[in-house]
This record gives C-alpha cells, sequence and structure tokens, in this order.
C-alpha cells in the first residue's frame, strides 16, 4: 500500500492517507455485519412520547399550544443528561497533588431528544424538523453561552453502537465545559502565523481543485478534508466566515437541515448503514476575541476500530484517500438530488 503523511493543520498532527486504493464499503470489518448487532427493539424507551416522567425534568421543548413541561405534545426537547459527571454549581476548583492535577466537575450536560417517535431518525424528519433540532441547540448554546463559567460548548450525535449510542432513539447531546478543547488547536496557530482563517483559505482551496468537493450549497462546502482521521469522514463548512454556531441566521438554518437530509440519506445508502458521529466544532465562549476560529461540522463514519499505533503515536491511519471516498459520496448525492 502506498502511503502518504498529511499534516493536519487543524489539529496540528498528522495522518497516514492510502493514496493509491480505497477499501471500499463492504471490506470494513464494522460492516461485515457487525453492525446488525445493534439493538433492533427495545422493551422501553424513556426518549418515546408518554414517558416523560421517566427522564430528568424537561428544561425545554418546542411545544404544542397549552401542553405542559414534561408531558406529551413536545416536537423537540431538552433535558439534562442523567448520567452526567458534570454540575454547573460553584466555581471551578483547581487542586494540585504532587505531579497531579485535578478539578471539579464543572459544566453542564444535556440531551436533545430529536423526535417523539421511536424508530424514527434524523435524517428521515422532514427538514422543518431538522431544522428545529438545530434552532434548540443553537438555542441552548446562546443559553449556556451567557454563564462565565463556560468556556466551550461542544455540541455532538452518536448513532448506532459503534458510536457510542446508548439508546437507539434518535438524539444529540450539548457539553459545556470549563476549558477550551485542544482539539482545533491548529486554527489559532494558523491564524497567528498568517493573519488569516485556515477554513476560510481552505474553502477556496477545495473550490478551486475540486478533488475533495462533495457538494456546494448556497451557503454552505461539503468536502472529505486533505487529512482525513477517517474513511469517508467528510466536513460541512459554513461558506460565510462565522464564528459561533449560535450565530447561523434563518437562512442558513433551512440550508444546514437541507443537507443534512440529502447527505446522511446518501451516506449511509453509500457505506450500508455504518454507525456515524456528528460533531460541531465552534470558537470558546467568555474568552475575548478567538482569532481564526470558523465554526464547522463533522460527520464521521464508524467503519474502523482504532488501533495501537494510533493511541501510541496521534498518528491516524485511513485506508481510503479523501479524493476517492469524495467521488464515492459525490456520486451517491448526486443520485439523490436528480
Amino acid at each position: 500500500m502506498a502511503a502518504e503523511l498529511r499534516r493536519d493543520l487543524v489539529r496540528d498532527n498528522w495522518v497516514v492517507i492510502a493514496t493509491d486504493r480505497a477499501l471500499k464499503p463492504n471490506d470494513f470489518p464494522i460492516n461485515k455485519g457487525w453492525e446488525s448487532t445493534r439493538k433492533t427493539g427495545q422493551n422501553f424507551c424513556p426518549f418515546c412520547e408518554g414517558n416523560e416522567s421517566y427522564t430528568t425534568d424537561e428544561i425545554t421543548a418546542f411545544r404544542d399550544n397549552n401542553t405542559l413541561p414534561n408531558t406529551p405534545g413536545w416536537s423537540v426537547r431538552t433535558i439534562p443528561n442523567k448520567f452526567s459527571a458534570f454540575k454547573l454549581e460553584g466555581e471551578l476548583e483547581l487542586k494540585y497533588s504532587g505531579v497531579y492535577e485535578s478539578c471539579n466537575g464543572l459544566g453542564q450536560h444535556e440531551v436533545v431528544v430529536e423526535t417523539p417517535q421511536h424508530g424514527v431518525e434524523l435524517h428521515q424528519l422532514p427538514a422543518e424538523q431538522i431544522k428545529q433540532v438545530y434552532l434548540m441547540l443553537q438555542q441552548r448554546y446562546r443559553y449556556l453561552a451567557g454563564d462565565p463559567r463556560v468556556k466551550y460548548i461542544q455540541i455532538y450525535k452518536n448513532r448506532g453502537l459503534f458510536a457510542g449510542a446508548s439508546l437507539e432513539h434518535s438524539h444529540s447531546q450539548i457539553l459545556a465545559l470549563p476549558s477550551v478543547p485542544r482539539e482545533n488547536k491548529g486554527l489559532s496557530k494558523y491564524y497567528q502565523q498568517h493573519g488569516k482563517c485556515l477554513l476560510c483559505t481552505t474553502l477556496e482551496a477545495e473550490r478551486e481543485s475540486r478533488q475533495r468537493l462533495i457538494y456546494e450549497s448556497k451557503h454552505f462546502q461539503l468536502i472529505c478534508p486533505y487529512a482525513s482521521r477517517f474513511s469517508y469522514e467528510t466536513w460541512i463548512i459554513p461558506r460565510r466566515h462565522t464564528e459561533h454556531f449560535a450565530d447561523i441566521n434563518d437562512e442558513e438554518l433551512n440550508d444546514l437541515a437541507a443537507i443534512i437530509k440529502i447527505f446522511i440519506l446518501a451516506m449511509l445508502d453509500c457505506l450500508n448503514d455504518p454507525s456515524y458521529n456528528i460533531v460541531i466544532n465552534t470558537a470558546p465562549v467568555n474568552q475575548g476575541f478567538a482569532g481564526g476560529y470558523h465554526w464547522y461540522m463533522e460527520i464521521i463514519p464508524r467503519l474502523i476500530v482504532a488501533n495501537g499505533v494510533e493511541f501510541a503515536t496521534g498518528f491516524y491511519m485511513n485506508p481510503v484517500a479523501p479524493e476517492i471516498a469524495a467521488t464515492m459520496l459525490r456520486e451517491k448525492i448526486l443520485e439523490y438530488l436528480k
């Protein structure tokens, strides 16, 4: 296998890419029947409409008129994560014991239940309902960002056994943290070195080369990133420079909902219905100006299990070149757009 080490500028790390061939979806171990082990029916689901009393108390919801909290009649519902390790109480306290350092679990962990219906997935919802999901996440982002103790807000979705989902019922999660993760440190580093946004520069480069471009809408560009850590990894990047996910407008939300619906449908078809994660990366909050940040969304099919060299070195091993992945995904999404 010919390989190439590519620099991941966003994470300031390296990825090993197989440039001369690509594993087909059926070649991945997880797709050889493993995914069929996920549950196909649960005897009881606390997220279903009518079971509201079995969850933690509702924070907020989009509801029919005159329906009360913690009762049926909602379309999207936000509750505290029942098993959260975080509480937004008190102040951040750092502790030192010799060489060791720790702090209290200051933060907030919430679950956004995307639909009252069990067995209906995000891409199967009408676009207007998908918009409601992201509108809810946007509203919760704004609320949590209003607390000065919160420094970063992570939005994510786990779908399927191999993406870490513990419940089948379609849901996303939002985590407010007291510190900024280092995952996107390359964004600010690039800004400090070059005085411009790395993702805006990336959009221009990908639009020009078109090698890794999957689809382009009025407000977003879908690409397989140059140094993709995962096979068929896709980024959805807003064309307008926007630091915070919460700052996108109504027209952009409409566009995002339409893209999410069509792309996930195409991806699941192309890759034989894999587990996947959705991650929204955004700028820190309550930190003052942080140059170089530009929010973006990652959609990551979970087709392969991380191995020893990845844990040991931090170098991800990707057996599918992003140029090949983008071609396959582009062809599939065009089928659905016809």
